[in-house]
C-alpha cells in the first residue's frame, strides 16, 4: 500500500511571500517546507515526495526520500508536471509546502475521499487548494492551480460528472505575513517556523 499511495510536498520560489519583516525569505520557506514534510513523513501507509523547482531543498527531508526537480512553474502548469514528475504510484496527494501546521488527518480524508472520487481538494482559506489529490496518472480534463480562486468549482465544470471531483476539510496556507497569524500555536508540528517567527 505504500507504494501505491504518494503524498508529495511541492516547493516553489512563489511561496516564498509569507515571511515576515527581518525573517529571509528562503529561509522562511525551507522552514515551512521542512516542517509541511516532517508531518508528511510521520503518516503511515503513505511514500512521502518532494517535488520543487528550489535548488539545495534536498536537506530538508530523510534519506531515501525521493526528491524531484521540475521548472519553476505556477498555476495549473506547476501541478500539471508536478503529477507527471512522480516515480510511482497509484494515487497521489500534491500538498503545497506552506502549510506547516495541516493536521495529518486532512491527508487521510483526501485519499478516503479518493475512494469515490477521481480527484479530491483540500480548499484553502482565501481560495485556492491546500492540497489536492488524484487517482494517478491525472486526468487531461483537469485544469487547476495551487491559487486558483475556486478549484473545486473550476475542476467540477470541467469534469464528465460533478461527483468525478470530492472536496475535504479546508486548511491554511502561509502565502503572505497576514497569514502567520492562522498558525495555531497549540497544535504540534512546525517546528522550523516556529522557530524562526520565535528567534
Amino acid at each position: 500500500m505504500t507504494e501505491a499511495r504518494l503524498v508529495a510536498v511541492v516547493v516553489t520560489s512563489a511561496m516564498a511571500g509569507a515571511a515576515p519583516p527581518g525573517v529571509d525569505d528562503d529561509a522562511f520557506l525551507a522552514a515551512m517546507a521542512e516542517d509541511t514534510y516532517e508531518l508528511v513523513a510521520g503518516l503511515d501507509s503513505v511514500t512521502p515526495v518532494l517535488v520543487t523547482s528550489m535548488p539545495g531543498m534536498e536537506e530538508i527531508v530523510w534519506p531515501g526520500t525521493p526528491v524531484v526537480e521540475i521548472p519553476d512553474l505556477s498555476g495549473a502548469a506547476l501541478v500539471r508536471a508536478a503529477f507527471a514528475a512522480l516515480p510511482y504510484g497509484e494515487q497521489a496527494v500534491l500538498l503545497s509546502g506552506d502549510a506547516p501546521d495541516l493536521p495529518a488527518l486532512l491527508i487521510g480524508k483526501l485519499f478516503r475521499a479518493l475512494g469515490r472520487a477521481r480527484l479530491a481538494v483540500c480548499p484553502a482559506a482565501d481560495g485556492g487548494a491546500v492540497a489536492i489529490a488524484a487517482h494517478l496518472p491525472f486526468p487531461d480534463w483537469a485544469e487547476v492551480g495551487f491559487d486558483d480562486h475556486d478549484p473545486v468549482g473550476a475542476l467540477r465544470a470541467s469534469a464528465p460528472a460533478p461527483r468525478t471531483v470530492a472536496t475535504g476539510p479546508g486548511w491554511h496556507r502561509l502565502r503572505v505575513p497576514g497569514d502567520i497569524a492562522r498558525l495555531d500555536p497549540g497544535l504540534e508540528g512546525w517546528d522550523g517556523t516556529r522557530a524562526l517567527l520565535s528567534g
